[in-house]
């Protein structure tokens, strides 16, 4: 499997687990509505994990649309794929480069 295989198979992986989760949330909120018991620590727990599925979706799909061949390599200090020429992870935040300090 090449590097874009891998990247559009994770692709296509966290956009299914974006969209489990928001029916997933939808529902739990329906329910806390039709009980009136509204839990806001779970809401806000199920929600914090959709914006983090749908942040490595986002990266995965920059990634799956880079020209020059698919993903330039990993990161150091977490292990997402990044793209070409990308001075962080888009993931954890981490420099990909070399940073120097000209005084």
């Amino acid at each position: 499997m090449t590097g874009r295989d891998e990247v559009l198979r994770r692709r296509d992986e966290l956009a299914r687990e974006l969209a489990e989760l928001q029916f997933d949330l939808g529902g739990l909120a329906y329910e806390m509505a039709v009980r009136d018991h509204w839990r806001l620590d779970v809401l806000v727990r199920r929600a914090a994990r959709l914006q983090e599925i749908d942040a490595q979706l986002a990266g995965a799909e920059r990634l799956a649309r880079v020209d020059a061949g698919g993903p330039a390599g990993t990161c150091p200090a977490c292990g997402a794929l990044h793209a070409h020429g990308a001075a962080f992870c888009s993931h954890c935040g981490a420099a990909l480069m070399p940073i120097s300090i000209s005084s």
